[in-house]
């Protein structure tokens, strides 16, 4: 479907109002293969609504660390499905979803692409009743990914033509520190593999976006 940002914005505030209502917080899930624009998207949403409406939470949080990585031998493939802790993420949305609205803070992990790392507690969920939630796997079958989604209100997946996608994703890795042939590498081998098995949770989201 192919909306626009205040079209969303709309949809989304929806689910808050829903949550304000109910008195407990709701979470929106935002997927898509990598650079289809799910951080931008989700920052985008949270920025539209009224201050102290929502939050964000990325998946990114629970990248395993590059130590971790490097003891399993698969540094090579950060951001297949299985470099991330989805066990700790599914738990985070567990304490996020349904929560009092008055409730204490959750404290959220978040990833810093400036040194390929994530941070313990970089974001605070306080009193937001919308809790947005990105990243590649949100719609996976295995794992513990499956009950992260059963506490999620809707989960939207970004559609992009590929060579948009493949060029942000060469630019990002490149701004981010890779020579561009290293960039170009990455965009087309290990980010394009884990793109391949993230399409085939398409069809389970609630709305395909053709975000414009």
């Amino acid at each position: 479907m192919r909306l626009n940002t205040a079209e969303l914005v709309e949809r989304a505030a929806g689910l808050a109002i829903d949550a304000a209502r109910s008195g407990e917080a709701r979470v929106l899930g935002i997927t898509g293969p990598p650079g289809a624009g799910k951080s931008t998207l989700a920052a985008a949403l949270a920025d539209g609504m009224a201050p102290g409406t929502a939050v964000v939470v990325g998946m990114d949080g629970f990248h395993l660390s590059n130590k971790v990585l490097e003891a399993h031998g698969s540094r090579g493939r950060k951001g297949a499905i299985d470099t991330f802790d989805d066990a700790g993420y599914a738990a985070l949305i567990d304490r996020i979803a349904g929560r009092p609205l008055g409730g204490p803070p959750v404290y959220a992990p978040e990833f810093r692409r400036e040194i390929e790392e994530p941070i313990a507690a970089g974001t605070a969920v306080t009193g937001e009743p919308l809790v947005i939630t990105e990243g590649n796997y949100l719609l996976a079958p295995s794992g513990a990914w499956p009950a992260a989604r059963a506490r999620m209100a809707e989960v939207w997946y970004i559609d992009l033509p590929d060579a948009e996608r493949l060029r942000r994703l060469v630019a990002r890795h490149h701004a981010f520190g890779k020579p561009l042939p290293d960039a170009e590498a990455w965009a087309c081998g290990t980010d394009q593999r884990n793109a391949d098995l993230i399409a085939t949770t398409r069809d389970a989201a609630d709305l395909v976006v053709d975000w414009v």
